[in-house]
């Protein structure tokens, strides 16, 4: 009896899937022991364990990429997404998922990838513009009424944010649904933010007091509508205090830099909306015990202090006792002054009582009219003086008044012209043909009637006399 064929397929060996696996990876371990790869970091993620994951990409390709805890410490570049690197390790694979790895030992930096230097530029432009001045930035409210909180209303963000302030302090929250990633996510924040700023207070939808801008963590892509102009520029411009809380504490957008506060995950952005209330009110009480023990001990230490004060008092007896003595010794001394005293009148008054005998009050008024008689001469004395030299002066003011009186002019031969209206006449042409003057002359005043016309030439005066006036 003949055997039968053998198939050609009994003659491969067969395999596991962990011998393939293994296989596999000792051979890509065995062909690129040692390589330099140059691409983009996207998808970076810091784990829990301490290890590092992200991608490395190029325009055609992605390559996974893991930094081992140890590893992490000795790196001198700290992975950032979309840096431009290059990346030293070597190439292994992993089989729980069936892809190809490069295990990191070293980073360096490649240049920039364009759009970290775009947004790098962006930056800059804004910052130039006073955008992310820290004179912009507002306080925050210490416990606001009413929470603004602008996120997807799908996502966990919102239900930590509740679940947190909840737990801390509950207030009333507002939510906009918006979109945080893709085309329409940029202009639906950026109109979120001034939509609560436009709310009116006391409206029929409140106006809310603080605004938490919020979502989960992702690559950069995923969160670059947080890092276009319209929304950096809401930000900035809110009258609202806001909270950027984008992303994880590694993620930074430029919408960071224009908030009033920049919280590094949602929840941490409760953390700072509102304080907790059970710690308020253990801390209003602890308040409330240090005020009664600081009025007690205050209390204590007075009623300690006057106690102190009324042991080192004197006696009532001890008080009074050096003035009731000073009291004895005045009155002893006062019954000796006035004894004193009235000795001292009694021989005043005997000396006065001889003085008032007749022969002594003869010779006293004598002496008082001769005092009298010599004050009388010396007044009359003073008194002639006196008038001697106010008639001395008056005469003098006269020969004064007569060297400027126009009288003394009059007796030189001048006349003093009026009219009939009484002013004076300096020239003939001022003279109207009849009418009436009064010519005054030094002996009296004569009326005279004016003839004839002036004639408008002024007598030439005489050499040697002046003017009437």
């Amino acid at each position: 009896m003949s055997e039968a064929p053998t198939s050609p397929r009994a003659n491969l060996p067969e395999y596991s899937v962990s011998e393939i696996a293994a296989a596999l990876k000792r051979t890509v371990e065995d062909g690129f022991p040692f390589v330099r790869v140059r691409g983009e970091i996207s998808g970076l993620k810091f784990h829990s364990s301490g290890h590092v994951y992200f991608d490395l990409k190029d325009d055609k390709a992605v390559l996974n990429a893991v930094v081992w805890r140890p590893t992490v410490r000795l790196l001198k570049l700290k992975p950032e997404a979309g840096l431009e690197v290059i990346a030293t390790g070597r190439i292994s694979t992993y089989a729980g998922s069936s892809r190809y790895q490069i295990i990191v030992e070293q980073i360096e930096l490649a240049g920039a990838g364009a759009l970290m230097a775009m947004l790098e530029a962006r930056k800059k432009a804004l910052a130039a513009e006073g955008l992310f001045a820290a004179e912009r930035k507002k306080p925050l409210p210490f416990l606001p009424d009413v929470i603004g909180v602008i996120t997807s209303p799908t996502g966990a963000v919102i239900r930590d944010i509740m679940h947190r302030l909840n737990a801390r302090f509950p207030r009333r929250v507002l939510l906009w649904a918006v979109a945080v990633q893709g085309e329409r996510a940029a202009g639906e924040v950026a109109a979120a933010i001034r939509g609560f700023n436009a709310l009116t207070l006391g409206g029929a939808v409140p106006r809310p007091d603080l605004i938490i801008v919020a979502r989960g963590g992702g690559s950069i892509e995923d969160l670059m509508a947080f890092n276009e102009e319209i929304v950096v520029r809401a930000a900035a411009e809110s009258a609202i205090p806001l909270i950027s809380a984008v992303g994880h504490e590694t993620d930074t957008t430029l919408i960071d830099f224009a908030s009033d506060r920049r919280a590094p995950t949602p929840t941490a952005a409760a953390e700072m909306a509102v304080p907790v209330r059970a710690d308020l009110i253990s801390q209003t009480l602890d308040f409330a015990r240090r005020a009664v023990a600081a009025f007690l001990r205050a209390m204590t230490q007075r009623r300690t202090h006057l106690q102190a004060l009324a042991r080192v008092l004197p006696r009532a007896d001890q008080l009074f006792a050096q003035p009731r003595q000073r009291f004895d010794y005045a009155s002893e001394r006062l019954g000796h002054a006035l004894r004193r005293n009235l000795r001292e009148h009694r021989r005043a008054f005997a000396e006065a009582a001889t003085l008032l005998r007749p022969r002594a009050v003869a010779s006293q008024i004598a002496a008082g009219r001769e005092r009298v008689q010599a004050l009388g001469q010396r007044l009359e004395r003073g008194h002639n003086a006196r008038l001697t030299q106010d008639r001395k002066r008056l005469e003098s003011l006269i020969r004064v008044l007569d060297s400027v009186s126009y009288r003394g002019v009059l007796e030189r031969g001048f006349a003093l012209v009026r009219g009939p209206d009484g002013h004076v006449r300096r020239r003939a042409a001022a003279v109207v043909a009849g009418e009436t003057l009064s010519v005054t002359f030094a002996d009296g005043t004569r009326e005279a009637v004016a003839g004839g016309t002036p004639k408008p030439r002024m007598p030439r005066p005489k050499a040697g006399q002046g003017t009437l006036f």
